[in-house]
């Protein structure tokens, strides 16, 4: 790491020295604010410079004038943020402004953690539909490249890319069957894995403790690791287990690495369940012990307790197989609900328990419903909801995803506040929301989503750097974009330099902050002052402009597979 007071801009500024003395004009000048370029050294005060799509000279003093000149005066400049595990693959289709994700920064979002919205066939694009609650959209694409197009062309006001989902290339094969696949439906998953990583997938998502994830084995992971390790693709996994086995879980992600010779990264890395929280300091040891051994091992997280699922979690897997409507016709078995409740109680290491993993049906409550006639239960808990229904919390939940139509969106109370702090400032460690981008408008005030959809980056600025100094504001920018940048392969963003795509965001440091809770989350983060997207701005004095400059941002795989067809 440079100690320079103002790393890269002097070779920069040099390099575009001649060119600014006669006379060079850009389209945008960004004068006097500190500039945090995410090389996670000391920031410097100067001019960044934007002319058509890319960040064309930054520095101390940028000679030549811009089209317009923008003040911005003690105010931080940083590259765009990354969000690495985005849901918004359905409220980017609903509002492609992005505004709870921009009004934070966030310029790139990430989707494909475990589903993806492509490879799809004719019977998951009639499920797709099917499944649709508030937000209502037509499937008019079949491959996830295609899927990632059809948004650009919509128009997104940030950029979008997506790993390949290992759930959906099994759903694809195997639909939603509890046994391993052939050879043959082995070797046509690689095929669509293969596919995704030449259309630009970052790489394979999994997400283990879900059905029909869970009946997947670690060889049936490694292999698909493997069709996406020459293209340059990630494993990146919501581990077989958070809790009770979460020492194992990680192991067979560095299983997967080592074996699939790939990088891998654990979404939303925590230690959920208090007889867990003592486990993070293992888990570091060993991610930092495989990093020296020279794997490339990352992790992200979201920085909030609670995470935010589904009943399915609470329920185990083998009930679940063949998806929701055979789900829901189990329990409606007297004599299958007597097992789910039993084993809804009692604790195992066979599945991920989320149920019991919050402690408490005190500590569990249910944010979004389909069904309207369920809607006025929103924002309450589990345990209100029986005793409302004068039904165990067991039963209620069983009874709810019946009358509901859905996993029935649902928040659990899981992780310990000092393991966050902890997390937060690990060097390997970036952020994700694991939630949608939406606007406190429309179809998005049917249900309540976790905070963290709105507050998930504002929260690391304000709160984990400014309040409690956790990390340095420098060290938080390295993490927010430059190191996921360069987890993904991206050699043009994720940093201010001359030639990186203009994806620069202006804040004020002394304000910046989340407002979303768990009883109002429909709330904008404050501070983020301008937001620019590939050189368009999308954020003007705190306003959203309306622009939608975002684009399908290809993993390396995209290039790998376009040079060979030359």
């Amino acid at each position: 790491m440079s100690n320079h007071p103002w790393p890269r801009a002097g070779v920069v500024l040099l390099a575009l020295c001649s060119v600014a003395l006669f006379g060079a004009d850009y389209d945008v000048v960004l004068r006097h604010g500190t500039i945090y370029d995410g090389s996670g050294g000391q920031p410097f005060v100067g001019d960044v410079a934007i002319r058509g799509d890319r960040v064309a000279a930054l520095g101390p003093s940028v000679a030549g004038k811009g089209a317009r000149e923008i003040d911005v005066t003690g105010l931080a400049v940083a590259p765009g943020f990354i969000n690495m595990l985005s849901w918004s693959n359905e409220s980017l289709l609903q509002d492609g402004r992005s505004q709870g994700e921009i009004r934070q920064g966030v310029t790139l979002e990430v989707m494909g953690e475990g589903e993806s919205m492509g490879p799809l066939n004719e019977a998951m694009k009639a499920d797709l539909v099917e499944s649709q609650a508030d937000l209502k959209y037509p499937v008019e694409w079949t491959t996830l490249g295609e899927y990632l197009s059809y948004l650009e062309r919509r128009g997104v006001a940030c950029n979008v890319a997506s790993f390949v989902g290992a759930t959906t290339v099994r759903i694809h094969e195997l639909g939603k069957a509890d046994r391993p696949p052939t050879p043959a439906e082995l070797e046509r998953m690689k095929a669509l894995v293969r596919q995704a990583m030449e259309e630009g997938a970052m790489g394979v998502g999994s997400s283990l403790i879900y059905a029909p994830a869970f009946y997947a084995k670690t060889g049936e992971l490694i292999e698909l690791c493997r069709a996406a390790a020459p293209y340059g693709g990630m494993y990146i996994s919501h581990l077989r287990s958070e809790g009770n086995q979460l020492l194992e879980a990680l192991d067979e992600l560095l299983t997967i690495a080592r074996e699939a010779h790939v990088p891998a990264e654990v979404y939303h890395l925590k230690a959920a369940g208090r007889a867990n929280w003592p486990k993070l300091d293992a888990v570091i040891k060993k991610i930092e012990a495989a990093r020296a051994a020279g794997l490339r091992i990352t992790a992200d997280m979201y920085t909030y307790t609670a995470g935010a699922t589904g009943l399915d979690a609470a329920m185990p897997p083998w009930v679940q197989e063949g998806g929701y409507k055979e789900w829901a016709a189990r329990l409606r078995d007297p004599t299958i609900r007597a097992r789910v409740r039993r084993e809804m109680t009692t604790p195992t290491d066979e599945w991920e328990s989320l149920y019991l993993g919050a402690g408490s049906p005190d500590r569990i409550i249910l944010c979004q419903f389909k069904n309207p006639a369920l809607k006025p239960l929103t924002g309450k808990t589990l345990a209100e909801i029986a005793r409302l229904r004068g039904t165990s919390p067991e039963d209620t939940a069983m009874d709810l995803v019946i009358e509901d139509g859905s996993r029935v969106g649902t928040i659990y109370f899981l992780m310990d506040e000092d393991n966050v702090r902890r997390q937060v400032a690990l060097p390997w460690v970036s952020f994700g929301s694991d939630a949608e981008s939406m606007a406190p408008e429309g179809p998005f005030l049917l249900s309540n989503p976790h905070p963290r959809a709105y507050g998930n980056f504002a929260r690391v600025l304000g709160r984990y750097v400014r309040d409690e100094k956790l990390l340095s504001l420098a060290a938080a920018v390295r993490k927010l974009a430059t190191l996921p940048a360069e987890n993904l392969g991206l050699k043009d963003r994720g940093a201010l330099g001359a030639g990186f795509f203009a994806d620069v965001v202006v804040f004020d440091p002394a304000k910046v902050a989340d407002h979303a809770t768990y009883e109002q989350p429909h709330q904008f983060a404050t501070g983020m002052v301008h937001v620019f997207v590939n050189g368009g701005q999308v954020l003007k004095d705190g306003e959203h402009t309306g622009a939608r400059p975002g684009r399908f941002v290809r993993g390396p795989g995209w290039k790998h597979a376009e040079a060979s067809s030359k």
